[in-house]
């Protein structure tokens, strides 16, 4: 590690670590009075009293060479006091560690670890601890597995050394998943090595035998090496290929003929036909053909399985995003660290900088978050006092409090991670007809095999087994089983990295299809941060009295408008809330029924305008002009789509002048106003009476009708629920560049499936005439198997690269 390390060249971060230019640890900015020590000889500063202490204990500990090592800055460390003691708790210790010899070993996560460097220091640090035995960091992984000795040093001690120099810790997940999933991945390891070291000796003991051209080889010595070729080959089919002997099994089991009965059967009968023929003395034997058969095999599976973790990335980063514990504000005022499942609605949570909000809440200090994980946005955002805040996002620069509205599986966070593992279990159709196909052409081989061998024992005799088993391992349709699914789990994974969930089976596919896509306009294409413009109000009532009126109808309504009255601080509580779709909505509050929407809505028969009216029985009291912008992205995400040969339409409930204007900003030919939600919908099916295939785009719970009524839709992760569970794809953050790399996704998947499927189809009109004409070894028949599913797959494996908007 440390050869490594002082070789790296960390020229490309100079302007990150150059001095002067912020905090010497973290890179934060300096405060006017910055905290300073000396390192080296050379005066340093910090940005506060926290990352000078852990300066100076690195100097300390002469462990200065993480300075020069390391080619990002780390965390900033702060100076609020961090109390860990909660990891010493017997509970928690039982759920997420595991005894070992001579004390306990535990899985946990940093998001400070950003370098070599960052690793190297902590392995330093945690092995300098008393008691701790074994300590090892990942910088690619961001885990750190730690080994110690409870009777000797609680776990705190270590951790909160940690949490000094900007590692906070926090816990991987349960300890029972971590190990599940190490023991596969070492079994899968040894399945695959075991395979590869039989494949190489019993290749080698086969090229003798084929090397025997003219038959001199003394029986004795061909007999010699069939038997050790035997024992070589017997772990390679009944350990390393015991995934196919099981899975085939099953499919026996459930009367279903798949891949694994064809791989299983075909290496068994390999096998054992080389077996009776080494006890008989036989001219052939065919161990070499098993063991290759089950060794390319494995490395097909292998990569294959590569491609699902990547699509499966996403779900292990949101669920390694939920912190194991909270600090609750107690009623004194004081704070405790409690388990994250103590946590209620009601409660105070207070968030330290660089620390995983909890639970999802209300802002009771303003701050900034990284919120990367739940929108993609790369940068901190800023949220106000009564902003919400979610789960899973992370607290920069000053530390705050939530008032928290929402636990466990009902934060946004365990919504979004149970979107994406739902998204990641359905199959679409053309999986289903791919694995269908899969089938039949098993069940048609099998008739084909027999009478292939039918055909060469009147023949040949001689060649009809090898023929045969030749016939089996070429035609074994792999290619054709994984030519869409490893494809779709690439591209889901590419997906979910940009910020995009697919919760239906086949909104890519459609998605690929899509030739016109519909906007709607508020909060969608606006950036949903609607401001007032001015208030007219009539005889009979002021100002005030008016936006509170507005503000109480509005409060709960979750139309993107209401914004504009959030900041009307004395809002009283309004009954009786009825929303009318694309009209207004109506309450009675303080005693009179009123209704705020159109000017149709509000007075019956007025003429329609561009504003919101405020009416009671006896006629408008106030009208409200309302105003919003454009999200800064959405002039390029329009041109974006342009650019991608789509027709993009704008269709909005807001009145014909402000729609008009809007899309003119935005770059929209084809706008249309006053559109109730029956009127979406109507306009979606005229373009699909056309022959279009319509993709639409909302938020809002007018829009709900028209996504679930379009040939693809797509909600904006932060709209009403009702539309989200209407769509087929949610967007988690509020930049529309995620739409067109989203389509420019789904139409390079429907090329890779196209490509997979014709490469399945033509490998096997090649191969399967060459097997059956008795051309091709089954050896060699194995290696094309083979590497007909390691090209399916490596072409899928190319969506993983997807782009970025």
């Amino acid at each position: 590690m440390d050869v490594a390390l002082s070789q790296q060249a960390p020229a490309r971060h100079e302007h990150l670590l150059a001095p002067g230019t912020g905090c010497h640890h973290c890179g934060e900015p300096l405060p006017a009075d910055p905290a300073r020590v000396c390192l080296e000889g050379v005066e340093r500063d910090f940005c506060c009293d926290g990352c000078a202490a852990a300066a100076q204990w690195i100097r300390d500990a002469d462990l200065g060479d993480y300075y020069r090592l390391r080619s990002e800055h780390a965390g900033r460390v702060g100076t609020d006091p961090v109390d860990l003691r909660v990891w010493d708790r017997e509970e928690v210790l039982a759920e997420h560690a595991h005894p070992v010899e001579g004390g306990r070993e535990l899985t946990l996560l940093t998001d400070g670890m950003r370098c070599a460097a960052c690793a190297w220091l902590i392995d330093r640090v945690l092995a300098s601890e008393p008691g701790v035995q074994e300590a090892s960091a990942n910088a690619v992984t961001g885990r750190i597995r730690l080994r110690w000795d409870p009777a000797v040093t609680p776990l705190s001690r270590p951790l909160q050394r940690l949490a000094r120099l900007g590692y906070r810790p926090y816990l991987a997940g349960g300890e029972a998943r971590e190990r599940a999933r190490r023991e596969e991945r070492n079994r899968n390891l040894a399945r695959i090595g075991i395979a590869g070291l039989g494949s190489m000796q019993a290749m080698m003991f086969a090229e003798a035998l084929y090397l025997d051209f003219s038959g001199t080889m003394a029986l004795p010595t061909r007999d010699f090496f069939r038997w050790i070729t035997l024992l070589v080959s017997t772990p390679v089919v009944f350990y390393s290929g015991w995934p196919f002997l099981a899975g085939a099994w099953r499919e026996l089991r459930h009367r279903q003929l798949g891949m694994d009965v064809l791989i299983a059967g075909s290496t068994l009968l390999a096998y054992f036909a080389s077996i009776f023929e080494t006890l008989r003395g036989g001219p052939h034997v065919w161990y070499d053909a098993a063991v290759m058969f089950v060794f390319l095999l494995l490395g097909a599976r292998m990569l294959e399985q590569r491609a699902r973790g990547i699509a499966s990335a996403q779900v292990d980063a949101l669920a390694r995003a939920r912190p194991a514990f909270a600090t609750r504000e107690t009623a004194n005022g004081g704070r405790e660290s409690v388990p994250l499942a103590a946590l209620s609605v009601g409660d105070t949570a207070c968030v330290a900088v660089g620390e995983v909000v909890p639970a999802d809440g209300e802002l009771l200090e303003g701050a900034r978050f990284e919120e990367a994980l739940l929108t993609g946005e790369s940068h901190p955002v800023e949220r106000e006092v009564g902003d919400r805040v979610y789960a899973g996002t992370v607290c920069r620069e000053r530390p705050t409090r939530l008032r928290v509205t929402a636990t466990g599986s009902t934060t946004r966070l365990s919504q979004l991670a149970r979107l994406v593992d739902e998204a990641q279990s359905r199959r679409p159709a053309i999986a289903v007809a791919a694995n269908r196909i899969a089938h039949r052409f098993v069940s048609g081989l099998l008739v084909s095999t027999v009478l292939v061998y039918v055909g060469w024992r009147i023949y040949d005799p001689s060649r009809a087994f090898e023929v045969t088993l030749a016939l089996l391992v070429i035609s074994c349709p792999c290619a054709l089983s994984l030519a869409v699914p490893t494809a779709l789990a690439a591209a889901n994974g590419a997906l979910a990295r940009l910020g995009v969930l697919a919760v239906r089976e086949d909104a890519l596919d459609r998605l690929a299809s899509a030739t016109d896509i519909v906007f709607d306009k508020t909060g969608t294409l606006s950036d949903g941060r609607p401001v007032l413009a001015g208030v007219e109000v009539r005889q009979g009532l002021d100002e005030p009295q008016a936006l509170r009126i507005a503000a109480a109808l509005e409060r709960d309504s979750g139309h993107p408008l209401a914004a504009a009255f959030s900041q009307v601080a004395d809002a009283p509580r309004a009954s009786g809330v009825r929303a009318v779709p694309g009209q207004g909505i109506e309450g009675v509050v303080e005693g009179r029924r009123w209704r705020l929407g159109r000017a149709g809505f509000a007075i019956p028969g007025a003429d329609d305008d561009d504003a919101l009216w405020l009416a009671d029985d006896a006629g408008a009291l106030a009208i409200f002009r309302i105003e919003e912008s454009e999200r800064t992205d959405a002039a390029l995400a329009v041109r974006t789509l342009a650019g991608l040969d789509m027709r993009v339409h704008l269709s909005s409930g807001d009145a014909e002048a402000p729609v008009q204007r809007f899309a003119r900003t935005v770059g929209i030919d084809a706008s249309h106003a006053r559109q109730s939600p029956e009127d979406k919908l109507a306009f979606a099916r005229r373009l699909q009476q056309e022959g279009r295939i319509v993709a639409m785009v909302g938020d809002g719970l007018n829009d709900a009708p028209v996504l679930a009524g379009a040939d693809v839709s797509l909600a904006i992760g932060g709209g009403a629920a009702l539309a989200q569970r209407a769509a087929d794809l949610v967007l988690t953050g509020s930049s529309l560049a995620r739409i067109p790399a989203a389509i420019a996704i789904a139409r390079r998947t429907r090329r890779v499936v196209r490509q997979n499927l014709g490469w399945a189809m033509a490998y096997n009109v090649v191969a399967l005439p060459l097997a059956a004409a008795g051309l091709v070894t089954p050896w060699l028949a194995a290696l094309g198997m083979a590497l007909s599913s390691l090209v399916v797959t490596g072409n899928a494996l190319r969506l993983t690269r997807g782009p970025t908007p």
